[in-house]
């Protein structure tokens, strides 16, 4: 994901003082993907009601993640902003969702290593997940409704466009758009996913509906990680072309 105040600051020759533009959001693209992804794999687990789960190895990757994302989203939310040229919806669009999964994936991941031999087995895991998680879906809902609001934001003021010094993305500089509707559509997939996870809990027998959390999450979460794996590549470009 490119920092969208880089379209605006694009010209031929384009160069940018990196010592006053960090940028990590590849590295919480790829754990924010792999969440996601992880997070619908143990959901599919524990409606097996007659699988067995092994905790520890899910609170080891949630642990994981979460730390990652509570780090850098704490860092980009707190340091105000982010970037020295300006642009501080920078840490609105990345920082924040970054620091609130990652305090969700932890919070599972304590959960997990401390008790979860509760939800390793048993019919009635469902009916204990959603006593557990049902307080904090609120938390999770409100994310939900944050997603929209950085996605309309995304698409109207055509944020996260590369600019044209960046390698593959900055093909598509002159379709601001393109990239911009992309990201944006990824950020609905998992609002979608999050506003329906309250209900998800309450009625985890209901297909139609854990099924769409589901679909939102995995679409959301392979490209989160595909994307987040490829801008290694572009940020690295960008870099040496803009020094």
């Amino acid at each position: 994901m490119t920092h969208p105040s880089l379209l605006h600051l694009a010209a031929p020759g384009l160069k940018i003082d990196w010592t006053k533009m960090p940028t990590y959001n590849t590295l919480m693209s790829v754990a924010a993907g792999a969440g996601l992804l992880l997070v619908v794999a143990l959901g599919r687990q524990l409606l097996a009601r007659e699988r067995k789960i092994v905790p520890e190895s899910w609170a080891l990757a949630f642990g994981a993640l979460g730390f990652t994302l509570t780090v850098t989203g704490l860092h980009m939310t707190l340091t105000w902003p982010l970037a020295g040229q300006g642009f501080p919806f920078d840490n609105i669009v990345f920082g924040e969702p970054a620091l609130a999964f990652g305090v969700f994936l932890s919070a599972a991941a304590f959960f997990l290593w401390k008790r979860g031999d509760a939800l390793a087995e048993g019919p009635e895991r469902p009916a204990r997940v959603a006593l557990l998680a049902g307080p904090l879906s609120l938390f999770v809902l409100g994310m939900g409704l944050a997603c929209f609001g950085i996605a309309a934001a995304g698409w109207k003021y055509t944020l996260f466009a590369a600019p044209p010094e960046e390698p593959i993305s900055g093909e598509f500089a002159d379709h601001p758009m393109l990239e911009a509707s992309f990201m944006s559509s990824l950020y609905v997939l998992v609002g979608i996913g999050a506003l329906l996870f309250p209900l998800a809990l309450r009625k985890p027998s209901s297909r139609p509906l854990v099924l769409t959390v589901g679909v939102a999450w995995t679409l959301s979460g392979l490209a989160f990680l595909l994307f987040g794996g490829l801008n290694y590549f572009t940020h690295i470009g960008l870099i040496v072309n803009t020094m």
